[in-house]
């Protein structure tokens, strides 16, 4: 069963280093070399100076090490200081997601008990890659904490533990930053010992499904197993959110392919013509609306440029392609489409998919658009959102589904707090 606890967590003093907007930073997976920069000119203590590490100036020294060093030196300086009492933390994140709509999704952040996935305690619901793995353990052995949490979650019918939250939410928050999205992100310490446990029963027995950062367990599991023994190095940095909570929203991420020979493009165009109905649609429709049944995905090639609407004829076509998998993965939007059509006629890799050879992803049907009609990508699959229903079902089938098959949308921000691990 997962384990939850309040943790002594490490944070900014604020009344050091200023507004909090000013030291925090979107995950480390998405910053470029120039945001990079930029974010380092708000402030010398933003956090990506660790979390995206660099080798020191002089570039003699090894860049996590050298962020080891930086992150000792900021608590040395009282830059970063640790609660003297264990707390939960409260937390907002008001935001305009991608369809237009403004929401605001509740959770908060505690520490969880590191332990193998398997039903009942943490289940993964997507593939990850070693080389993030590699990267993250690195700085978690040269800064012994976890600079980002973990997004999973939890369900809660009664939504009992926002509830035992909720009071304290109405003070002034601890701390609040808005992001370049506008989404504004606020954080409250939660310390009393009664709202803690109320909290923690509305969790215990409950199963955790990991939704953002499976790296980053995978990382603390092993950093947890190379040390051994008991301590504070066997819990994880979490930020909770019910499967329940209306402000939970899950947008596509559409697929991208390039490098086709003739022949590939014709094994492309059988496989259409093979397995799905095609209807020409209106560009501003090409986007598949929301919804289950049969597979249906936008679709538009750099040779015609013309948008189609594909609808898998049968269901038992991916049933029959996909017969080793579990009932709910077979009706798993990223899954048909990598079998068939992905691996199956344009013949991609694991290791192109993951490395993105010939391969790529857009967060917006605009941008996937346009990267086809300028010639960047040959195709674009224009995807649905997958429900938050079936990531469950998939996972709890022991499945993982094929990466980036979820789009959770804000993201939690780095910098917020810290998990110290010894």
């Amino acid at each position: 069963m997962a384990e939850i606890e309040p943790l002594r967590a490490l944070h900014y003093n604020l009344s050091k280093v200023g507004p909090l907007s000013e030291v925090v930073a979107p995950p480390y997976d998405v910053i470029d070399a120039a945001q990079r920069k930029e974010l380092l000119g708000r402030s010398p203590y933003n956090v990506v100076a660790i979390d995206l590490p660099q080798s020191e100036p002089s570039g003699s020294r090894d860049p996590y090490e050298y962020a080891g060093e930086q992150f000792e030196n900021w608590q040395m300086l009282s830059a970063v200081i640790r609660d003297s009492e264990p707390a939960i933390w409260a937390h907002t994140q008001r935001y305009v997601g991608p369809d237009g709509v403004e929401q605001t999704r509740r959770g908060f952040f505690c520490r969880v008990k590191i332990e193998e996935y398997g039903p009942g305690g943490v289940r993964p619901h997507e593939r990850t890659h070693p080389g993030p793995r590699e990267d993250r353990l690195r700085l978690t052995r040269a800064t012994r904490a976890n600079m980002s949490p973990i997004f999973s979650l939890y369900s809660d019918l009664e939504r009992a533990a926002w509830a035992a939250l909720e009071p304290a939410t109405q003070g002034e928050p601890w701390g609040e930053a808005t992001d370049e999205q506008g989404t504004v992100h606020k954080l409250w310490r939660v310390a009393d010992p009664q709202t803690i446990e109320a909290v923690k029963a509305s969790t215990r027995g409950k199963e955790l499904l990991i939704a953002d950062g499976h790296h980053r367990y995978e990382t603390a599991r092993v950093y947890a197993q190379e040390l051994g023994g008991e301590g504070e190095h066997q819990y994880v940095l979490m930020c909770l959110v019910a499967l329940e909570d209306p402000g939970l929203t899950v947008f596509p991420t559409h697929r991208l392919v390039k490098g086709l020979d003739s022949e590939r493009q014709e094994r492309l165009a059988q496989a259409l013509r093979e397995n799905f109905e095609l209807e020409e649609v209106a560009l501003q429709e090409i986007a598949p609306p929301a919804g289950t049944g049969r597979l249906q995905l936008g679709y538009i090639d750099a040779h015609s440029q013309r948008p189609w609407r594909l609808t898998l004829k049968d269901q038992a076509i991916a049933d029959a392609a996909l017969a080793e998998h579990s009932e709910p993965y077979r009706h798993l939007d990223t899954g048909i489409l990598e079998t068939l059509l992905l691996k199956g006629a344009l013949g991609l890799s694991d290791e192109d998919i993951s490395h993105l050879h010939n391969f790529g992803y857009a967060r917006d049907t605009q941008q996937a658009v346009e990267l086809v009609q300028s010639g960047a990508f040959d195709v674009a699959f224009l995807m649905r959102p997958t429900p938050v229903a079936q990531v469950r079902e998939v996972a709890q089938e022991g499945e993982n589904m094929p990466p980036k098959s979820t789009f959770f949308f804000p993201k939690l921000l780095t910098g917020l707090l810290f998990n110290p691990l010894s």
